[in-house]
């Protein structure tokens, strides 16, 4: 008996070349920040075919301009790295993530969610969303500041420095 092939089981080996299509790295609008950073495996080796997905709702009103106003899709590179320019969102202090993370890749049998928080947001140590986490996996989810309005922040699928990814299922 043949079952029916799941969602979760569509992303396949071929989606770097499929989704190039749809990649959004559409610049934003000023002010912006540019989060970068490497995809890696849990042997910490670059995944070179991945998506990731930011989504930025508290920016959609200031990037208008844009076909997904407060999203930005864009696929890692040859050496696994990738490079988010998106609109500064939110009131500063606020201790909310910068944005919101989705990531899917090769192998990858369902799209993991994290969020990125910027080291310089004074409201870190009130943000609900990171008081879930222990506070030891709170760098996880911190891109650090490389000069104005620029970020570094790695993801790690597996690992002891693994990423912290969220789980949004809704309850049964």
């Amino acid at each position: 008996m043949t079952l029916p092939i799941t969602p979760s089981q569509t992303i396949g080996p071929f989606s770097h070349e499929a989704w190039r299509w749809a990649s959004a790295a559409a610049a934003a609008a000023a002010p912006s920040i540019t989060i970068s950073g490497i995809i890696r495996d849990g042997d910490g080796a670059p995944i070179t075919d991945a998506q990731v997905e930011a989504w930025s709702p508290a920016a959609a009103a200031a990037d208008q301009a844009n076909a997904l106003p407060g999203f930005r899709r864009v696929p890692s590179d040859d050496a696994g790295a990738f490079s988010l320019s998106l609109p500064r969102a939110g009131a500063q202090g606020a201790g909310e993530p910068a944005t919101l993370i989705t990531v899917f890749a090769r192998g990858l049998v369902l799209h993991q969610f994290s969020a990125v928080f910027l080291d310089d947001d004074t409201g870190l140590a009130d943000s609900h969303m990171l008081q879930q986490v222990p506070s030891e996996r709170h760098a996880t989810l911190i891109a650090r500041k490389t000069a104005p309005d620029a970020y570094a922040w790695d993801i790690w699928m597996q690992g002891t420095l693994e990423t912290v990814f969220f789980d949004y299922a809704g309850a049964p």
